[in-house]
């Protein structure tokens, strides 16, 4: 309770400052005059929720979000995979890859307002591509980074290229693809707003630089916060869903709630005196891999 209150105090502080430096119009180095106070940002979100605009815009951008960031995290996991485990398709796909990764998803606007013969198709093509290279290269890397010896234990006991796949290298990979998602969404975020900017006709994004347009600077910071709820809620759901899924992981002792780990049945019984004929030490590699696969 005490770290979610200082959250909440942090948050209060934060619209405090901006509450007394703009009602006072305090002119310094930064010009705070030409801020619309907190009072001003809240009326005009009150009346934003009351039409119907606000909420088509929320449902244009968050659909537009699900389906480029579904079709990245599906493409991305899978290209990451094939280049990781293969060198054919790492030659093939690697040079093409590694020449378009560096140009910003924004900057393809003019390649999608040309190749699609819609709005809509070319800016969930923009966020796709946002998203789909943060995935590919978390999870390129995670692939190449597990241990050889789960997959040589696989092996031994006569399991194939799927068993192999479906029972170490996408389990093993989890940690680092869902970071590359954590970030993909983020950066999805980043692109579709300024997508919905350039050639959007509904969205958060449209809507905010429509309000710039007209000097409507209430309803930008509106649009702002949107954004930015939007963004950490999303976020927030990729993390858990990874968390969920991620469960047989080791943790360290932090808890991000503040509350003491609840100690299991086992370490909470009395450990039995160890025989001094037998040394006690950490378990041999190959019982760990043998337990693992």
């Amino acid at each position: 309770m005490t770290r979610y209150a200082l959250r909440v105090a942090s948050v209060a502080a934060a619209l405090g400052l901006w509450q007394l430096l703009t009602s006072l119009n305090i002119d310094l180095w930064l010009r705070f005059s030409q801020f619309p106070t907190v009072a001003d940002v809240a009326r005009a979100f009150a009346d934003r929720l009351a039409g119907d605009d606000y909420w088509t815009d929320l449902t244009d951008s968050l659909t537009r979000i699900v389906t480029g960031f579904l079709l990245a995290a599906v493409l991305g996991v899978a290209t990451g995979v094939l280049v990781a485990r293969s060198r054919l398709a790492e030659d093939l796909l690697g040079p093409i890859l590694e020449v378009v990764r560096p140009i910003p998803a924004i900057a393809l606007v003019p390649v999608a307002i040309l190749l699609f013969p819609s709005n809509e198709q070319g800016i969930v093509f923009i966020t796709f591509t946002a998203a789909f290279f943060p995935v590919l290269v978390s999870t390129r890397h995670a692939v190449r980074a597990l241990t050889p010896g789960w997959e040589e234990a696989v092996r031994t006991m006569g399991g194939g290229r799927w068993r192999i796949l479906g029972s170490v290298v996408l389990p093993g990979a989890l940690p680092g693809i869902f970071g590359g998602l954590s970030v993909g969404i983020g950066v999805s975020w980043i692109c579709v707003i300024s997508a919905e900017m350039i050639s959007g006709q509904y969205g958060v994004g449209y809507r905010t630089w429509q309000d710039y347009t007209v000097v409507d600077y209430p309803g930008v910071f509106v649009g702002m916060v949107t954004i930015g709820v939007l963004g950490w809620a999303t976020s927030t759901a990729v993390e858990l869903l990874g968390r969920r899924l991620t469960r047989w992981l080791p943790r360290t002792s932090y808890v991000p709630t503040g509350r003491p780990r609840p100690k299991s049945p086992r370490s909470a019984a009395p450990a039995p005196a160890a025989s001094p004929a037998v040394p006690t030490g950490p378990e041999p590699e190959e019982a760990r891999d043998e337990h693992l696969v």
